[in-house]
């Protein structure tokens, strides 16, 4: 388990280090380079776009006497039209996610890291960012990002975790972060309740390149993180393409539920470049069906 005291923010003393999940996340976000969410209109905003000519129902307090002065016109300052969008994170910390082999990091470690980056770029383009199920609602600030690492560190001690609709805002986006190798229902019926409030999202499955290969054979014993199902064979390698076609079949079912829901899906293994990963997220959050 990553101790949440280890990943307490230097918020008090900003000369000391980032603690390591934060810091993570911070090195991660500071490779994707990216500006505000500007939407490119004039509108409500505190971002200069465009000097335009004065019209007649400007009033004179808009009017930018400066830029004005070097010309026979009067011109006012178009500002960046920008609205703050609320966004919800859903992070799988049951024990199926501790899972690494050889010298991958864990499939938690990969997914907060990613969650906290996306987190970091987001709330520093101005969106408010939260957890599902009402832990932690949607706000902007650094101090939410402490908080936000805090939740993170945390694991659950069941096998398979179930991504909650719950504190889902109408017209929010969401992300949801998982292995999705436990029951499909509670992720249908999730994204089934976004679709109804016109939430779009992304769901990001990670995965051990182990669990993508299956490299046993012989007499085998499969065990849960938790120790709790456990099946014994004498030639695992026999189960080799049953366990690739079903978890071809999870995937196909992950990707059906993300298309009729307006949803973007991707699988990302551990043994893959975490920057690649982010820049696919963020991009991934930007489009809408």
């Amino acid at each position: 388990m990553i101790q949440p005291l280890a990943l307490r923010s230097a918020a008090e003393d900003i000369a000391a280090p980032l603690p390591a999940l934060l810091a993570g996340a911070e090195h991660l976000a500071a490779a994707v380079l990216l500006g505000d969410h500007g939407r490119r209109r004039a509108g409500t905003g505190d971002t200069f776009w465009q000097y335009r000519p004065a019209q007649p129902h400007d009033e004179a307090r808009s009017i930018d006497w400066r830029r004005s002065a070097r010309s026979d016109s009067n011109f006012v300052q178009d500002k960046e039209w920008q609205i703050a969008q609320s966004i919800i994170l859903w992070v799988d910390q049951a024990a199926s996610m501790s899972f690494a082999s050889e010298n991958h990091p864990t499939k938690a470690e990969r997914a907060r890291t990613l969650a906290l980056a996306m987190a970091i770029l987001l709330i520093r383009g101005g969106e408010r960012v939260g957890l599902t199920g009402l832990r932690l609602p949607p706000r902007r600030g650094e101090a939410q990002l402490m908080q936000m690492a805090q939740l993170l560190s945390e694991d659950d001690a069941i096998d398979y975790g179930a991504p909650e609709a719950q504190g889902m805002l109408p017209h929010s986006r969401a992300l949801f972060i998982s292995d999705f190798l436990g029951d499909i229902g509670p992720v249908e019926e999730a994204l089934l309740r976004a679709a109804d409030r016109d939430v779009r999202g992304t769901l990001l499955q990670v995965l051990d390149p182990q669990e993508e290969a299956f490299p046993f054979d012989g007499r085998t014993i499969f065990q849960s993180m938790t120790g709790a199902l456990e099946h014994e064979t004498l030639k695992a390698g026999d189960l080799k393409q049953r366990y690739l076609d079903r978890l071809a079949q999870r995937k196909d079912r992950l990707a059906h539920l993300a298309r009729i829901t307006g949803w973007q899906f991707s699988t990302h293994h551990t043994g893959q470049s975490a920057t690649n990963a982010l820049l696919w997220l963020y991009g991934a959050m930007e489009r809408r069906a």
